[in-house]
């Protein structure tokens, strides 16, 4: 029996917040990995992995905020935890080795279509993991070029966010860049969405807990970490303007000194030294 579905059982409530989750995860993401691009190798690992773990969060909560508009008339729905759980840690682990390859390679070229490809593909592998968790008295079909494009659009947002985060540029770029990608990801879920069909097995067609309730639950721990990295975000100056600040200039006796904001960290010139050694060596008058 071919079982109805509905994935807006609260209307455009789930779709609305799903959205904003992925532009929120999307947005601490990419402000992570330019940050991560103005700052030492010894600090750019930490970086790039909590921009990893921001967007894996965020597009992990986009699926499971907006699964919870998901129903299936007659039949009960229930989520396998290990699965759903590993689906996040899949996110996080496709979308770090992506972020990792543009945090050292740069953002273009050969780098950028493979990080894409890489953390396109963990979108995916994210969504269809996912569904595979969830439980119901029947069979779940795809169709295979609807599924096809769903993997498309999670490569072309990928790769997008990815050249957006190595342009080191200002915060209202990123959160720009956000937008596009929170819907891009959030078109990616409904594009598979729209390829899933469901064949209900004879049997106990009761109702049983909404999945709203049944999810709640497991979405705090990655709520509480964006909330957390957007702390983070918020309060790092560095973090918000997308430019590395001028390295404070030292006065020493006999150091030429140089504005503020001009200093190149070019050599002093022969002229300059031997001004400096002239200053040195001169008695101090009391």
């Amino acid at each position: 029996m071919h079982g109805t579905v509905d994935g807006f059982s609260y209307g455009l409530v789930t779709p609305l917040v799903a959205y904003f989750m992925a532009c929120l995860g999307g947005a601490l993401g990419l402000r992570c990995t330019t940050r991560a691009l103005l700052v030492s190798h010894s600090w750019r690992p930490g970086w790039l992995a909590l921009g990893a773990a921001a967007i894996g969060s965020g597009i992990w909560t986009m699926h499971f905020v907006a699964m919870m508009g998901f129903t299936v008339h007659g039949a009960p729905i229930q989520f396998d935890k290990p699965l759903t759980y590993a689906s996040l840690g899949v996110a996080i682990l496709m979308v770090g080795i992506g972020i990792f390859i543009v945090g050292y390679k740069g953002a273009s070229g050969t780098a950028l279509f493979t990080g894409g490809t890489i953390t396109g593909l963990g979108i995916a592998s994210m969504h269809y993991l996912g569904m595979a968790g969830m439980r119901l008295n029947g069979r779940l079909e795809y169709n295979t070029l609807t599924v096809a494009a769903s993997v498309a659009i999670a490569m072309g947002a990928a790769t997008a966010a990815l050249w957006a985060a190595g342009q080191v540029r200002g915060f209202l770029w990123s959160v720009g860049a956000s937008l596009v990608m929170g819907l891009a990801v959030t078109g990616m879920h409904y594009t598979g969405m729209a390829a899933l069909s469901v064949h209900l097995h004879p049997g106990d067609t009761t109702s049983g807990d909404s999945p709203a309730s049944l999810l709640a639950p497991m979405l705090i721990g990655p709520l509480a970490f964006l909330a957390l990295a957007a702390v983070v975000v918020v309060f790092d100056p560095l973090m918000v303007m997308g430019r590395p600040a001028v390295p404070p200039v030292e006065h020493k006796p006999g150091v030429p000194a140089h504005p503020a904001g001009h200093h190149t960290g070019r050599r002093p010139s022969a002229r300059a030294r031997r001004a400096a050694r002239r200053d040195v060596r001169a008695p101090q008058r009391h």
